[in-house]
């Protein structure tokens, strides 16, 4: 499990860095205007669907079932099982997809009420959105290809895919004044296009892999059944991020100009540890729950459970504390350039702080949800869910009187930390979770470490690279400076601490050699 985090986790982080170029692209050509706020619209509706059927519910019912017909009914029957969920998902994803380019207007009232009193941003919108939406179908496809790469136990390619996005995206942006296109017309036809490469590589690695998919005439099969009763719940379950931050971004349209970009630019940032861990540890952690789980070995499943939370913990709270403190500093570096100036800086830096207490929660989410859908419960996730979506709601209407945008990121923080703590608490209850003195051990040491390098940042970044941030040519330098720093400082307070086994660090880079 180990490993394919780490083969996942590298993968993500590239696909991140990449992103990070786009975004700082994205932000120089548009800033935080209409166009900008448009344009995350388009992008935030089929990508909300994305994470939410494709990879949340898709991923969470569809793994275990193909993981569990490999292991104990051979890969035929696993073949069969893909193949009947490839001719139902596709026929379904066609069919939404269609009804959603007729039908975007009404659908972008839904999405983006707030635009209804700039009809020019509105129809912008819809016009964008008609554009990215097919890349909803062949991403969701995308999806099931790398559950079966994943139930195979390979990880590299379905983790490396994401690369062509950002790569489409870059290209779009680059070849929008050469075709005479609006900035962001070439970016929407950039999602579109990284569709359609994602989808080719993967059906490509799948049919490597020794698994070739055949497209049959769409039965509701037994598996199939099982399937889609799995995914109801699991789309609520696995998606309640998504869910609370597609109310962000329907509450944040009746906020002043900017507001959309100003938490799409700091939600950007926070992917990056919560995309390269929790994606990693939850994706490497379902199908190995589920054989152990299949297999009978409670013991193991619970040991296996434990270190998923150490390893995505260990990593997670020094980048939470990192992006809270230093936040003004890495917007500033990332995005304050062209078009995108100071008030942006500063409003985005509030709603990244203020988004990086939550990590920790949504990385957590990603670690306990397996425990759920290895035993094919999709549907305990759900009560808990639901409260967190009203939660969420309740109090974007309470905070963004006093604290505007930034009160919508403080209550997406607020209900993830309530969905993974039930979570958590759920699984206890039932037994299938049980913290040993391991892990009972390491929390509390991992807290003091992060604290420890959290200090150190704030007095450099007050006393020694102020000045340097804000001299063009420096800032970059100061930015890595510090961040070399930090990883060191929390390096050091670690080993002195005992928060990581320096011991069992060896035997395990002595058993990879």
């Amino acid at each position: 499990m180990i490993r394919n985090v780490f083969t996942v986790g590298a993968w993500t982080a590239a696909s991140r860095v990449l992103g990070f170029i786009r975004d700082i692209l994205i932000a120089a050509a548009l800033g935080a205007g209409p166009a900008a706020d448009a344009f995350f619209v388009a992008l935030k509706l089929p990508n909300f669907f994305r994470r939410l059927f494709g990879e949340g519910a898709f991923s969470a019912a569809f793994v275990p079932l193909f993981a569990g017909s490999l292991a104990a009914e051979g890969r035929e029957q696993a073949r069969r099982v893909a193949e009947g969920a490839l001719s139902v998902l596709l026929t379904t994803l066609a069919l939404l997809t269609l009804a959603a380019i007729v039908f975007m207007p009404e659908a972008m009232t839904l999405l983006a009420p707030g635009f209804l009193r700039d009809p020019e941003r509105f129809a912008l919108a819809v016009e964008l959105t008609r554009i990215t939406f097919p890349y909803l179908m062949l991403i969701c496809l995308v999806a099931l290809f790398s559950g079966v790469l994943n139930g195979l136990d390979r990880f590299a390619v379905a983790a490396a895919a994401p690369l062509l996005f950002n790569v489409a995206l870059i290209g779009g942006l680059a070849l929008a004044p050469l075709l005479a296109l609006p900035v962001a017309h070439g970016l929407a036809w950039g999602v579109a296009a990284a569709g359609i490469l994602q989808f080719v590589l993967l059906a490509w690695a799948v049919a490597a892999a020794g698994m070739p998919l055949r497209l049959p005439v769409p039965r509701l099969t037994p598996e199939v059944r099982l399937l889609l009763r799995r995914m109801g719940p699991g789309a609520i379950g696995a998606g309640v991020t998504q869910i609370n931050l597609m109310v962000d971004v329907i509450i944040a349209s009746f906020l002043p100009q900017g507001s959309i970009a100003f938490l799409y630019y700091a939600d950007r940032v926070n992917q990056l540890p919560l995309g390269v861990i929790g994606t990693a540890v939850g994706t490497a952690l379902l199908p190995a729950l589920s054989r152990q789980v299949r297999a009978g070995e409670g013991a193991a499943a619970l040991a296996t459970q434990n270190r998923a939370i150490e390893l995505a913990l260990l990593l997670t709270v020094p980048a939470a504390v990192g992006l809270a403190v230093a936040a003004w500093p890495i917007v500033h570096v990332l995005f304050g350039r062209g078009a995108f100036g100071p008030g942006d800086v500063a409003a985005t830096a509030a709603a990244l702080a203020v988004y990086a207490l939550g990590l920790p929660a949504y990385v957590l989410v990603k670690v306990f949800a397996p425990g759920f859908f290895a035993r094919g419960d999709t549907a305990s996730p759900v009560k808990v869910a639901i409260i967190c979506v009203v939660l969420n709601i309740a109090l974007c209407l309470a905070l963004i009187g006093p604290l505007v945008h930034v009160g919508i990121a403080l209550a997406t923080v607020i209900a993830g930390w309530v969905n993974a703590l039930a979570l958590g608490a759920w699984l206890w209850r039932q037994g299938r979770l049980a913290p040993d003195a391991r892990l009972r051990a390491f929390l509390p040491r991992l807290v003091a470490a992060a604290a420890i390098m959290g200090v150190t940042i704030w007095v450099a970044e007050e006393f020694v690279f102020d000045t340097l941030f804000r001299t063009q040519g420096y800032r970059w330098g100061a930015l890595g400076t510090l961040i070399a720093l930090a990883t060191a400082v929390f390096g050091f307070a670690a080993l002195a601490l005992r928060v990581a086994d320096i011991g069992e660090l060896r035997s395990y880079l002595r058993r990879r050699a």
